[in-house]
């Protein structure tokens, strides 16, 4: 019963999901496309600049599916340049000269599509055959394996993202039972909070490194509040999980307008690490940020599992979230354990939003779009387990990054989801789970 008010629930947020996605797409302008090389194949890790009356506004690299968008600030006239310093080997704009394009016009929520045609070796200017000596096309099979080695490093950046947020949802579940919606917003506040330091115009203009240190305290501060303040009394007074759950939306809802209004509808990057060139180690084109990034992220998960596994504190967290009753019975400060529970979650939230907002960007309902993979993550672990929410994540994240090397980049969510269903049917309990006895 436990388990199927869960799924159910899930599918609630899907749906809850799906019409916020539509939302945000229809608001604020910006430039992208798709780079495809002279073989239809994506580009990636190609670099492209925005900029307006000689200054920069934005810039993008494009993804492993050779997709890219730059946010603009307003309506107007922008020059668009591609950087062709940044092409792979073998392929180079049909028109050497079309590298800036000047006066791109967008107009009011207008999402322009600008197009760089490319070629490669052995072609015209006009893309056809010429007599220009070049290199065999590689095989299919080496180009396929290419794809996937250059998807598998970005799914591991992605999932380890999701694994980070993941891990505090999949906690505070454990030791108090309580599904809370919210979450998502805990990650957009730690990414808000570090963009006001870094990039905002009336911020103190603080590097970054320094803006997310204080952004994962803000979160876990958050976290903290959420609990003492609201949480818990409703807990005390015997409040339960289905009006507890209700409250999370509502709080949910509150919080993501509250950042609308503070943060703005228009998406932004952070002042550092923006521009990088790319670095090509055999198939695979990563910038530094990436790459920091990924190792970061991993070092985090690894840092919380040996927390959990050796620590004091850790070892408590387990207990409570494996049995809350029988935890307490053996001496264990169960609403100290709690407390700590919350400032984790929001200290990890906070450093994800701050590590997806560097890789993506920052907007003010982030979270909520990240927070369906969340719960996907959790689910897929296990109910309740810090290392399932960690396998949860990094699996969700593989599968959607490698299903676009086949599939619309726009279904890749989907493609997760599948798989969330179909481990479900083989072990209900997901990955950690324990298998529990209904009746």
């Amino acid at each position: 019963m436990r388990r199927l008010m869960i799924v159910v629930l899930f599918f609630v947020i899907a749906a809850l999901t799906v019409p916020s996605a539509v939302a945000t797409a229809q608001e604020g302008e910006a430039v992208g496309g798709t780079l495809r090389g002279p073989d239809g194949r994506p580009v990636a890790g190609v670099t492209i600049m925005v900029e307006q009356d000689g200054r920069e506004v934005g810039s993008a690299t494009t993804g492993p599916d050779g997709s890219w968008q730059v946010p603009v600030p307003s309506p107007g006239n922008y020059d668009i340049a591609l950087d062709v310093a940044t092409l792979p080997e073998g392929v180079a704009l049909r028109n050497a000269d079309a590298a800036t394009l000047p006066d791109v016009t967008v107009r009011p929520g207008q999402e322009r599509t600008v197009l760089f045609p490319l070629t490669g070796p052995g072609e015209d200017a006009a893309g056809r055959p010429g007599d220009a000596p070049g290199p065999a096309p590689p095989p299919t099979g080496r180009a396929v394996t290419d794809v996937l080695a250059q998807l598998t490093v970005a799914g591991i950046k992605f999932g380890a993202i999701i694994a980070i947020t993941a891990i505090g949802l999949s906690l505070i579940f454990g030791t108090t039972n309580l599904i809370n919606f919210a979450h998502g917003e805990l990650v957009t506040i730690g990414a808000v909070t570090a963009f006001f330091l870094n990039a905002a115009a009336l911020g103190p203009g603080w590097d970054l490194i320094p803006s997310a240190l204080i952004a994962i305290v803000v979160g876990a501060l958050v976290g903290a509040a959420l609990e003492r303040g609201l949480w818990r009394p409703l807990q005390v007074r015997g409040t339960g999980r289905i009006q507890l759950f209700i409250i999370s939306i509502g709080l949910s809802l509150f919080l993501r307008h509250i950042l609308l209004v503070i943060f703005g509808s228009r998406p932004r990057p952070y002042a550092d690490y923006v521009i990088q060139q790319v670095v090509v180690l055999g198939p695979i084109a990563f910038t530094p940020r990436d790459l920091v990034i990924t190792v970061l992220a991993l070092a985090v998960l690894v840092a919380v599992g040996l927390m959990l596994l050796r620590t004091r504190i850790g070892k408590a967290m387990r207990a409570v979230a494996d049995d809350r009753d029988l935890a307490e019975a053996s001496g264990v400060d169960v609403s100290r354990v709690v407390l700590y529970v919350w400032i984790l979650g929001g200290g990890l939230a906070a450093l994800g939003g701050v590590l997806f907002g560097l890789s993506e960007i920052v907007a003010w309902d982030m979270g909520f779009r990240l927070l369906l993979l969340m719960f996907a993550a959790v689910i897929l672990g296990g109910l309740g387990s810090a290392f399932g929410a960690m396998a949860g994540g990094l699996l969700v994240g593989l599968v959607a990054q490698l299903s676009t090397a086949w599939f619309p980049v726009e279904l890749q969510n989907a493609w997760a989801l599948g798989i969330l269903i179909l481990v479900l049917l083989v072990r209900p309990q997901g990955i950690f789970g324990r298998a529990e006895r209904v009746g």
